[in-house]
């Protein structure tokens, strides 16, 4: 059977509202819960952008729903060393479980520190052997370790959960599929691609696929497609560009130009008929997803996890997915 979970942007919302929202979303029934690890948000008008470990441990403490981050860069910004050190306290604190979703980052988030951004195919490089050095320290002992981008120097972790954090892999074209069936536990999209999961099961990959979406629930479909408009215009984007660009400001000069509120709507299902919302989900279930993330956009939470309650989660479950 699918799970279908809640996406919590940590763009939009601050710290304590995250929490708030985690608890929400287990009273509603979702099964799961999505977070997103950012430095920046991607528009000021999304306003947030907490420390994603703080947050995880406080979700930990008043939710039993598993927790994955969607996802950590665990390359630049921070040491790969850090992070397992990061991702073993937090899956030490959340009882239902833990997964460490990992990606090649955007230069919004790990610019900061003045380091060059590299390449698409050294990003990938970085990415295999900071889960390496994540995956050894995870196993308990003092390590060392000198390779072509990290040095880890006598390390040890003394807090440890029980099992080893579980490592998805975001991919998105074909090299980056290529590393997460060789070296992921799971596969991590944020847009129906069959083909992607196609390609990760054919080279050999195991473990769940994850999907993500957005939504904006509102009685009045004109205010669902005005907020959405405000907060994520970068949804009608395309290409590299959310890769590349290192500032907010870069986005916002950048969807004033080209994106328009037709454009967000046709990418973000916006409204209160729950048969929409419904039908958002089938092309990540027929792509092959075995979970489903879905984030409300705008400041109506409450609204939007009553309505899922109520219309949504029973059809979506109601068909057998």
């Amino acid at each position: 059977m699918t799970r279908f979970g809640y996406f919590l942007a940590s763009e939009e919302h601050g710290p304590k509202e995250l929490v708030r929202q985690a608890r929400a979303a287990e009273e509603a029934g979702f099964d799961a819960l999505w977070i997103s690890d950012h430095y920046h948000p991607w528009l000021d008008s999304q306003g947030q952008s907490s420390f994603v470990w703080s947050v995880v441990g406080a979700i930990g403490q008043v939710t039993s729903l598993p927790v994955t981050t969607a996802v950590t860069c665990p390359t630049t910004r921070i040491h790969p060393a850090v992070v397992a050190q990061a991702a073993a306290t937090a899956a030490a604190m959340t009882d239902a479980g833990f997964v460490l979703g990992v990606g090649t980052g955007e230069a919004l988030n790990e610019h900061i520190l003045g380091d060059p951004w590299p390449h698409a195919a050294r990003r990938l490089a970085m990415l295999e052997e900071s889960i390496e050095v994540m995956r050894r320290l995870w196993e308990g002992g003092t390590v060392s370790h000198r390779g072509e981008f990290y040095t880890v120097d006598t390390a040890r972790l003394y807090t440890l959960p029980e099992e080893p954090p579980k490592v998805y892999v975001s991919a998105f074209g074909p090299k980056a599929t290529a590393l997460a069936a060789r070296v992921a536990d799971g596969l991590v999209q944020v847009s129906p691609a069959p083909d992607t999961i196609a390609d990760f099961r054919e080279q050999g990959g195991s473990g769940p696929v994850q999907g993500g979406l957005k939504v904006c629930w509102a009685e009045d479909e004109g205010e669902a497609v005005r907020t959405a408009y405000e907060r994520w215009p970068t949804e009608a984007l395309v290409g590299e560009a959310s890769q590349l660009l290192p500032s907010p400001r870069h986005f916002e000069q950048l969807t004033s130009g080209l994106v328009t509120p037709e454009m967000v709507a046709e990418q973000v299902p916006c409204g209160p008929d729950p048969e929409e919302h419904v039908a958002a989900f089938e092309p990540y279930l027929e792509a092959g997803a075995d979970e489903v993330y879905v984030c409300q956009v705008g400041d109506d939470q409450d609204g939007f996890f009553d309505f899922y309650a109520r219309e949504v989660l029973p059809r979506l479950r109601a068909s057998g997915s």
